[in-house]
């Protein structure tokens, strides 16, 4: 008998919020649309699992040694699993006829969610776009158009369970022999039989397809939102009504800026004289090329802020700033002329009149005030 605990990885004692955490964790992590279709037996198993875990009447059975998705009932102790299992099936479907019957499933059912993954640029979440996702998914069968039948012709009704779905059996049990109802073989539950079943989708009515969906990536969007497309999931059995599909976006790394809710951060690196004297120049932004401004007397970690260069704001026509870091380049070499020249510059400077002794406190000093102890230090 499989332990379900162990395929969830919860303890036995973990609680219904515990369970179904570990089930969204793993059916994201192994479903067939993400991982690939060789996990879908894996898939099948956590779904089996949380089908057992997250029902009180079928955990408490799996607790006393009986698997309820198990054929019979499952294995168990004392007189038989496949005892307490038919007991159970017994009881939860009425004894057979004399006390009701389950209802046929439709051939045509709703088809389930999906989720795919899409990474997107730093830039595309800045404007918005229209992306391209490949995603391969169960759609309708083109050679029969959904119904399940190669020559169109209508379903009949089912000779063995009579269109019940159901059929029965007598079975063993500690009360004696009783009946127990179990789903029809031959139909699959449904009811019905199709005379000749198209030989594509196998009567299903669908097939797995590679397809193509464009994809509406808002601008101002977070890395890690999860889009929700209607109806773009996988059609059901029977050429039902497709799921619907989510899509999680991953915002990639971008190598000239960082984001830091809508604003954008970007570093640039210039010579000591700019800082000093003040300078413009040029960056590169989403935008373009757009004028910077350094002022004079900026210090090393300045910043100098672009106004609605950055993020749009999501559902807003507003944007965000570029603030843009200043990284003051001081010389390691200088020859004799330059040493001279900043000397002479440091002697006219009042920031240079320190008796000579620094100024020291217990917390950061005015950045302005440390500025030519660098320069000290470059040539010393």
């Amino acid at each position: 008998m499989a332990d379900y605990y162990e395929t969830l990885g919860v303890s036995r004692d973990a609680s219904d919020d515990d369970i179904k955490k570990a089930y969204r964790k793993l059916s994201r992590k192994y479903h067939p649309d993400i991982a690939g279709p060789e996990f879908e037996d894996k898939f099948k198993e956590v779904n089996s699992a949380y089908e057992v875990l997250s029902d009180p009447d079928k955990r408490r059975m799996f607790n006393q040694g009986i698997d309820p998705n198990a054929p019979g009932g499952g294995a168990g102790t004392g007189y038989g699993a496949a005892d307490f299992g038919d007991i159970f099936n017994m009881f939860s479907q009425g004894f057979g006829a004399g006390f009701g019957s389950p209802n046929p499933i439709p051939r045509t059912q709703p088809g389930r969610d999906s989720l795919a993954s899409l990474s997107v640029e730093l830039k595309t979440a800045v404007f918005g776009s229209k992306e391209k996702l490949d995603v391969r998914m169960y759609a309708v069968c083109d050679d029969c158009n959904g119904s399940g039948s190669a020559d169109g012709s209508a379903p009949q009704t089912c000779p063995d369970c009579h269109g019940t779905g159901a059929v029965q059996r007598v079975v063993r049990s500690i009360l004696g022999q009783m009946m127990s109802t179990d789903t029809c073989p031959r139909c699959e539950g449904h009811g019905t039989i199709l005379p000749h079943p198209c030989p594509t989708c196998n009567g299903h009515g669908r097939v797995q397809k590679q397809r193509s969906i464009t994809v509406s990536v808002p601008a101002g969007i977070q890395d890690g939102t999860r889009l929700r497309l209607s109806g773009q999931g996988e059609v059901g059995e029977g050429g039902g009504p497709a799921g619907d599909l989510y899509v999680d976006i991953t915002v990639r790394p971008d190598d000239t800026f960082t984001r830091d809710g809508n604003d954008l951060h970007c570093w640039i690196r210039i010579p000591m004289t700019w800082a000093v004297l003040g300078h413009k120049t040029q960056i590169d932004t989403f935008d373009g090329e757009q004028d910077v401004t350094i002022p004079a007397g900026s210090q090393p970690d300045d910043t100098v802020s672009l106004e609605n260069l950055g993020v749009t704001r999501l559902n807003r026509e507003e944007r965000g700033k570029l603030i843009v870091h200043l990284e003051v380049s001081i010389p390691q070499k200088l020859s004799n002329q330059e040493k001279k020249l900043i000397s002479d510059f440091e002697e006219l400077s009042k920031e240079s009149k320190l008796d000579g002794k620094p100024q020291q406190a217990s917390k950061p000093l005015n950045k302005a005030k440390g500025f030519f102890e660098k320069l000290r230090h470059a040539f010393s």
